[in-house]
């Protein structure tokens, strides 16, 4: 992939949170892109900005720069703010998002397809690590290994996407919430048993939250246990805690967690190949940040193409990712 190594890619980032400050730092580590600037529903002047270069402006102000952002990088959370967000810039913008919400992810799809279409445009959506990067590898080792099966271990770590959707619980002020492999589980996969696991034999969550004064913590606990698609079929345990202890013990955002291919092969299917792929996560949003960057840069390039429309990970070739030349890439990673 043949790249034009005067022209910068311009990036616009929507939302600041832990996801938006990590793409504002890794601007510093791709010289082939500039920032335009944060866009917020906040008061900008309220924000505390990484970089001192950066540039903040009301998230109302985006149609004023249409012509200025060649890529909105969206850092908004997949529980309410994606599901409408995205369909509605992606009919103006090519854009890249991280929904994370696995069983929705086809509807979402659609809703993004469709406005990109109508706006000729192209968006890459459910970008991260899972759904993401682990979605890649499980495609892969499904191809090399047919006869298998698949498991995916999370953790331990702080989900991003779950902690945002107890945080939208009235009466919660903060919230952070750690996936945690079942250890049997995860230690019987990798010596190469093919166990049959449900989805509470796999993994287990911890939610640590600071309610406001006077909050009903019985129905902050029953709506955190019960809620679907985040922790209604997991065996969920509710802390409550101060704001000061969630300071003290909780300001980090590790994460991490494997993908596994138990297969066979062979003409009898003698023999039994495991592949695993693993992560061990420092800062889960600076790396997610990293990603969308990485398919910023692709969702770039896609749209100089005149291609539209919304795409996946399990749709863009590796070649779209870098900042590389063909022959560096041959030279270099093949």
């Amino acid at each position: 992939m043949d790249t034009d190594n005067n022209a910068k890619i311009r990036i616009g980032i929507v939302g600041y949170g832990n996801l938006g400050r990590g793409v504002e730092a890794a601007m510093h580590y791709n010289p082939d892109m500039e920032q335009v600037g944060v866009f917020t529903r906040r008061d900008p002047a309220s924000l505390a900005l990484q970089d001192a270069a950066t540039r903040a402006y009301p998230q109302s102000a985006l149609s004023d720069f249409a012509d200025q952002i060649d890529v909105l990088v969206l850092c908004a959370g997949s529980a309410t703010d994606l599901p409408e967000l995205t369909p509605a810039l992606a009919r103006s913008f090519t854009l890249v998002d991280s929904f994370d919400t696995h069983v929705l992810i086809n509807e979402h799809f659609a809703a993004v397809d469709a406005a990109a279409r109508e706006g000729g445009k192209l968006a890459i959506i459910s970008l991260g690590w899972d759904p993401g990067l682990f979605s890649l590898n499980r495609a892969l080792a499904r191809a090399v290994l047919p006869d298998g099966t698949d498991y995916t271990f999370w953790g331990r770590g702080v989900s991003q996407g779950h902690s945002d959707a107890v945080r939208r619980i009235d009466g919660v002020l903060d919230a952070r919430q750690y996936t945690i492999p079942v250890e049997s589980a995860l230690a019987a996969v990798r010596a190469g048993q093919t166990p049959e696991l449900s989805t509470r034999q796999k993994h287990t969550r911890l939610v640590f939250v600071v309610a406001a004064e006077g909050a009903d913590m019985w129905r902050i606990e029953r709506e955190i246990i019960e809620m679907p698609n985040y922790f209604a079929d997991y065996d969920t345990t509710v802390v409550f805690i101060t704001a000061d202890e969630m300071a003290a013990e909780h300001a980090g955002m590790p994460h991490g967690g494997s993908v596994f291919r138990i297969g066979r092969t062979g003409l009898n299917g003698d023999n039994t190949e495991i592949l695993e792929y693993r992560l061990d996560l420092e800062s889960n949003p600076e790396f997610t940040s990293s990603i969308l960057v990485a398919y910023a840069r692709a969702a770039y390039r896609l749209a100089g193409e005149g291609q539209v429309g919304c795409r996946t990970v399990l749709d863009v070739a590796p070649a779209y990712l870098l900042p590389m030349s063909d022959q560096e890439m041959r030279a270099t990673l093949l």
